[in-house]
């Protein structure tokens, strides 16, 4: 049986030291203060968004939220942005995804400044975690190193096996496990017999978005699985891209859905504000 890698009570902790280091900022007269821009009325980042607003207030950073209108242009979204990245007393500014089909998204990110850019995704800083120099890492991959560190599970020399190539999970967790000195190998849509990489695998790591898709018979005994996806499964219920019961037989450590990764990319991007607070 594994041991459950515990993101919730992690994130909790690292929220309580966040709010020592705000607290410190604020006798300083530095405020830390989070930009939020939602465009369209999308549930699932509704949710995303208000969980979000409440991590902010825990931590004690200020909060702003910015709804747009589906119809919103992109000289309207870019403009937003810009006057954002003049203001301030703005620390950090987040643009939730997804946004709807006919703004360009990667635009949107490129104009966010690289300073306030608490997400991870301005081209300057994905090129910064390349080169292994300090930046902002994406929140997702970053709170699954924060994972491995607390839990002592060292990557040097591991074959760790990602299935999912997206940019904002799958490609800085590949650069991540890099600079732990792993031995990364990608699998994704096209990759022909996933199960041959699987099995060989040290640490397997899922965000895919097809739920339960790794399965017992795709692990080795003892191997560290951590599930990046959540989906709803046929019976409503929340599930992760893991075969949770059948896979924890096998796994020496594991992550639950949810519980696990989701409330330590928060956490991290709470981290990042405090983060870019403290680089100005």
């Amino acid at each position: 049986m594994s041991i459950l890698i515990d993101g919730k009570e992690l994130a909790k902790i690292t929220r309580q030291n966040l709010k020592i280091d705000c607290d410190d900022l604020k006798e300083q007269g530095i405020i830390p203060k989070l930009a939020v821009i939602m465009v369209g009325d999308n549930p699932a980042s509704k949710v995303y968004v208000k969980n979000k607003s409440k991590a902010c207030e825990e931590v004690g950073i200020e909060y702003e939220e910015f709804l747009l209108e589906e119809n919103t242009t992109q000289e309207e979204l870019i403009n937003l942005i810009k006057e954002l990245n003049k203001r301030e007393d703005i620390t950090g500014i987040l643009l939730q995804s997804p946004i709807p089909a006919h703004l360009d998204i990667n635009e949107a990110f490129r104009t966010i400044s690289p300073e306030k850019d608490v997400d991870g995704f301005h081209p300057v800083n994905v090129g910064k975690l390349t080169l292994g120099q300090d930046t902002f890492v994406s929140c997702t991959p970053y709170g699954v190193i924060k994972m491995f560190e607390k839990y002592n599970i060292d990557l040097e020399g591991k074959n760790v096996v990602i299935i999912g190539r997206s940019n904002i999970v799958g490609k800085p967790l590949i650069q991540c496990c890099l600079n732990k000195n792993a031995t990364v190998t990608v699998c994704h849509s096209r990759t022909k017999d996933i199960v041959e990489y699987t099995k060989k695998a040290d640490i397997v790591i899922v965000a895919i978005g097809k739920a339960k898709f790794l399965k017992a018979d795709m692990v080795k005994d003892g191997a560290v699985v951590i599930d990046v996806g959540i989906n709803r499964g046929e019976d409503g219920k929340l599930c992760g891209d893991v075969d949770f019961e059948n896979v924890c037989e096998k796994a020496s450590y594991i992550t639950p859905v949810p519980g696990g990764v989701g409330p330590m990319t928060i956490a991290m991007l709470m981290n990042n504000v405090i983060k870019a607070a403290k680089n100005k």
